[in-house]
């Protein structure tokens, strides 16, 4: 089993919850490691972020606030989630405000 290292990115995150750098596990079990959102606009803006599996949505974080120019953390440190034929789903209020980058640990079989 090899483990892979790997920086997922979306850029110009839309209004739909979308998937982190179009990733799913698929049949390899992956774990987050970290995700950062950042905001790029000069406003305020709120991010959702939610966890997809089976068809079913689990909302992380709904309505978050970021700050103009300032970033939020909302897994990473003693936050991980695993995945196994799942994602990691992001959207913004604002269309092209926030930039969102995802570490995953990838465990191949």
């Amino acid at each position: 089993m090899a483990n892979l290292f790997r920086t997922l990115t979306s850029n110009n995150v839309t209004t739909s919850l979308t998937a982190v750098g179009g990733y799913n596990s698929g049949t390899n079990v992956a774990t987050v490691i970290g995700l950062t959102l950042a905001n790029k606009s000069n406003t305020a803006v709120l991010v959702n972020v939610a966890h997809k599996a089976n068809n079913k949505t689990t909302m992380l974080l709904q309505n978050a606030p970021i700050t103009a120019g300032s970033s939020l953390v909302p897994i990473g440190g003693d936050q991980k989630i695993v995945l196994h034929g799942e994602s990691i789903q992001v959207s913004a209020n604002t269309t092209s405000a926030v930039d969102c980058t995802m570490s995953v640990l990838i465990q191949t079989p």
